[in-house]
């Protein structure tokens, strides 16, 4: 595999706005997130990533949600979301960073731990800040649902996401003073036609792309401590082995060839 490339600010990606909803003291944002899944799915199939349908639903508003969240929160905070469902048994990973826009993460269908119930782990880490970790429980099997439940227990302002068209999911979160029983009584369709029913003042717009940075260069670091003890049993006898990100299962092989070089050169 070739090593990825960089993210470029030129290159396209999606554009999502956010708004201020005058008189409700609420932020608003919207998108179709349509371009988003196409760069995920070109991603599953340049890799050759099964991920079954049901799980493909789960994980795309995992990720729509993901960027919602994340175009409200600071220009310098990194996060990851581990979203752990029970039924279906399966974990959601993603991670993004605001700094450059990236935003990538995989599904984990394999050797995904039980527990009574489900779990949202999220990893936070602003700017030279210690990394900060926060998990809660909730109940259904909707990453919409999840991601309010980790608002309404950690975060300092509830907030409700929501699908407002085919491929198209929403945020509203409070601010200060809001209008709590408007916030509480918002549909998905009043939400939808947000921008001819309230006021909006606009904030900011912000580009996302999918984007992990994954190469075969970090692999051989992770496999270095594994060489060196065992370089025999790490290739099993064989001259190449396929190594998956943990983070976004790119595919990447690497050859006993190389990562001897590798291993030799001065770090």
């Amino acid at each position: 595999m070739t090593e990825s490339t960089p993210v470029n600010p030129a290159n396209s990606g999606l554009e999502v706005t956010t708004w201020f909803v005058r008189s409700r003291n609420a932020l608003f944002a919207k998108a179709d997130f349509s371009p988003l899944f196409v760069d995920y799915y070109l991603h599953l199939s340049d890799h050759a990533i099964k991920v079954t349908p049901a799980h493909d639903e789960l994980f795309k508003r995992a990720l729509a949600t993901f960027v919602l969240h994340a175009v409200s929160r600071p220009w310098n905070e990194l996060t990851a979301w581990t979203i752990n469902l029970q039924d279906p048994l399966v974990n959601l990973f993603i991670t993004g960073d605001n700094a450059d826009g990236s935003v990538t993460g995989r599904v984990f269908a394999e050797n995904v731990k039980t527990f009574p119930a489900n779990l949202f782990y999220t990893d936070v880490i602003r700017g030279q800040q210690p990394k900060r970790r926060s998990s809660v429980e909730f109940i259904g099997a909707d990453p919409l649902v999840a991601v309010e439940a980790y608002y309404r227990q950690s975060e300092q302002r509830p907030a409700r996401f929501f699908q407002t068209g085919e491929e198209e999911f929403a945020l509203v979160s409070a601010h200060p003073d809001y209008d709590e029983a408007w916030f509480e009584a918002l549909t998905a369709e009043q939400v939808g036609q947000m921008a001819t029913a309230e006021t909006l003042g606009e904030l900011e717009k912000r580009v996302y792309r999918w984007h992990c940075g994954c190469n075969q260069k970090r692999m051989m670091e992770v496999l270095t401590p594994v060489y060196r003890q065992d370089a025999a049993e790490l290739f099993g006898g064989g001259e190449a082995i396929e190594m998956r990100c943990p983070r976004c299962s790119a595919r990447h092989a690497i050859t006993r060839e190389a990562m001897e070089a590798f291993v030799a050169k001065p770090q």
